[in-house]
C-alpha cells in the first residue's frame, strides 16, 4: 500500500539506476517480470519511512530489559495511554523495535500552514517534532498555539519566508505552532527551538527529542548489524575510518566494554566534534576521535611513539570498520534524490582510494569491514570483485548475525561468493500500513520479521587478512 508517489530522481540518474536493476545477470536469474517487480517495489519503499523504529541500548551503562520499561512507559505518556509494543530482537541483544503507526489517511487538514524542508520533512515522519531552522514558510497570520498542517517541500521550491506555496508539497501530519510567524521569520536573526509540536503526524513514532539521551541512541537496523559483523574484542586496537556522526564508533566501543582504543576519523571538523560529544554523553572512555582525511591515514615515514593520532603505520589495527561515504540512496524516507549522475559516479574511486588505506592499516589475521547505505553495484557488490582481484590476501568472510539477504548479481561474484555478502534490500517487504487494530493481531516474530526487512538500503562485505600473502 503506497501513501507517498514513489521517489523521484533526475532523469540521467534514474536512466542509471534503471540499468544497474535490469542488469544482465539479474534478468537471467530471476526473469524481466520478477526484477522489474522488485525494482518498482524498491522505489515504492525508498519513500515511506521503515515500519519499525529501532533504538539501540546503551548496554554500558543500563540492562535492555530495564530501557524497555522506561520506554514504554515514555511511550505511553507521548501517546496519551495508547498501547504500543516494545519489542526485543533475538538475534541483536542490544536493540529494541517500535513499530510505526500508519500512515493514517483520516486526518483534517487546517488551513493554516507551516511548509519545511524535506530533510526536516523526512525527520517528523520518523517522529521528530518540528524545529524552527525547518520551517521554510507558514501561513499569512500563524500565531503561537494555533493548529497548523505541515507539509514537506520536496523539491526545495519553495522561498524562505513565502506566505503560501503552491508548489509540490507532501502532507506530514498537523500540529500545535509554538511561535508565531513573526517569531519564526524575526528579522534579529534564525531562531532555534521548537517550531510545531506534531499532535497527529501521519506515521505515529514516538520522539525521542532529550528522551533518555545517555542511555538510548536511535540507529538503523542494518547500522547495527554492521558493528556485530566485525565484532570488536575488549583490548583491541579498532579504526572507524569514517565515523561521523559517531553511532557506530560508540556501539563498537560498547561491544568492547569500553576496553581497548577505538579510533574514529572524520574529515570536517564539525563532525569529529559530534562525534566526541556522543562518546562523552554515553560515557565511552575508549574512543580518541581525530579530523583526519581517511585516504591520508597512512603513514610513509616513521612516527614518533608518543603520537596518538593519524597518519599510522602499517599494520596498526586488529579491526577496521570503513563505512564509506556513498551516494545515500538506500536512505528512508526520500521522496526526491537531488544528486546528479556526476556525484553518483564519483564515490566508487574515493571508496576504493579508502578501502586501500585500510587493507595496508590492518594486521595481517584482522578484520575489514566495508559498508554502505546505498543500493548502486558500484559501490557495493562491484567493490568486493574488485577488492578480491587487487587485493590477493583478503578472503571474503561469512557473517554473523546473518540478518540481510545475499548480494546482488550483476558485478560477476559467484553465488557463493554473494551469500557472504549482506544486502538489506527495502524491497523484500510488503509496504503495508500498520494500524492499532492490527498491531494487536501481530505476532512478535512477524513484527522482528517486517524489521529485518523494511529497513533503509544498506550493504556489508566481511573480508580477513590472509597472513603470509
Amino acid at each position: 500500500m503506497s501513501f507517498f508517489p514513489k521517489i523521484s530522481f533526475q532523469h540521467e540518474v534514474e536512466e542509471y539506476l534503471s540499468k544497474v536493476f535490469r542488469n544482465k545477470e539479474l534478468i537471467t536469474a530471476l526473469g524481466t517480470k520478477e526484477a522489474e517487480s522488485k525494482y518498482q517495489s524498491l522505489l515504492s519503499h525508498l519513500s515511506h519511512p521503515p515500519a519499525i523504529t529501532t533504538v539501540r541500548v546503551n548496554t554500558n551503562l543500563a540492562s535492555v530489559k530495564h530501557m524497555k520499561k522506561l520506554l514504554l512507559e515514555e511511550i505511553q505518556k507521548q501517546f496519551k495511554g495508547t498501547c504500543v509494543p516494545v519489542l526485543e530482537h533475538p538475534q541483536l541483544r542490544d536493540i529494541l523495535l517500535i513499530p510505526a503507526i500508519g500512515p493514517r489517511q483520516d486526518l483534517k487538514k487546517y488551513e493554516s500552514e507551516v511548509i519545511v524542508g524535506a530533510q526536516c520533512g523526512y525527520a517528523v515522519l520518523r517522529g521528530a517534532h518540528v524545529y524552527v531552522p525547518g520551517i521554510i514558510s507558514t501561513s499569512r497570520f500563524v500565531k503561537a498555539g494555533d493548529l497548523v498542517s505541515v507539509y514537506s517541500d520536496i523539491e526545495g521550491k519553495c522561498k524562505r519566508g513565502a506566505k503560501e506555496f503552491e508548489g509540490v508539497k507532501v502532507f506530514l501530519g498537523n500540529g500545535i505552532s509554538e511561535l508565531s510567524r513573526s517569531d519564526i521569520f524575526s528579522p534579529h536573526g534564525r531562531m532555534t527551538g521548537l517550531g510545531v509540536r506534531m499532535t497527529e503526524p501521519v506515521y505515529l513514532s514516538p520522539s525521542f527529542d532529550s528522551v533518555l539521551p545517555s542511555h538510548l541512541f536511535l540507529q538503523n537496523l542494518p547500522s547495527v548489524v554492521v558493528s556485530h559483523v566485525l565484532n570488536p574484542q575488549p583490548g583491541e586496537r579498532i579504526l572507524d575510518m569514517c565515523a561521523a556522526p559517531g553511532g557506530k564508533t560508540t556501539h563498537l566501543a560498547t561491544l568492547m566494554c569500553d576496553q581497548g582504543e577505538v579510533i574514529a576519523m572524520d574529515k570536517i571538523a564539525n563532525k569529529v566534534k559530534k562525534i566526541k560529544q556522543n562518546a562523552e554523553l554515553l560515557q565511552l572512555n575508549c574512543i580518541k576521535a581525530f579530523c583526519y582525511d581517511g585516504t591520508k591515514a597512512l603513514s610513509v615515514e616513521k612516527r614518533e611513539d608518543k603520537q596518538e593520532g593519524p597518519p599510522f603505520l602499517p599494520e596498526s589495527f586488529d579491526r577496521i570498520l570503513l563505512d564509506a561515504p556513498c551516494s545515500g540512496m538506500g536512505q528512508r524516507p526520500n521522496m526526491a534524490y537531488s544528486s546528479t549522475l556526476k556525484e553518483v559516479t564519483s564515490y566508487q574511486p574515493l571508496q576504493r582510494k579508502l578501502f586501500t588505506v585500510a587493507v595496508k592499516l590492518l594486521k595481517p589475521g584482522g578484520v575489514l569491514v566495508y559498508s554502505t547505505c546505498t543500493i548502486t553495484l558500484s559501490e557495493n557488490e562491484e567493490q568486493v570483485a574488485w577488492a578480491l582481484e587487487t587485493f590477493p590476501c583478503l578472503q571474503l568472510q561469512p557473517q554473523e548475525p546473518h540478518i540481510g539477504g545475499e548480494g546482488m548479481r550483476g558485478a560477476g561474484l559467484a553465488l557463493h561468493q554473494l551469500k557472504l555478502l549482506q544486502r538489506f534490500d527495502p524491497s523484500a517487504g510488503t509496504l503495508q500500513g500498520t494500524d492499532m487494530e492490527s498491531l494487536q493481531d501481530c505476532r512478535e516474530e512477524d513484527l522482528v520479521s517486517l524489521a529485518n526487512k523494511d529497513c533503509i538500503g544498506f550493504f556489508i562485505a566481511k573480508f580477513m587478512k590472509l597472513k603470509g600473502k
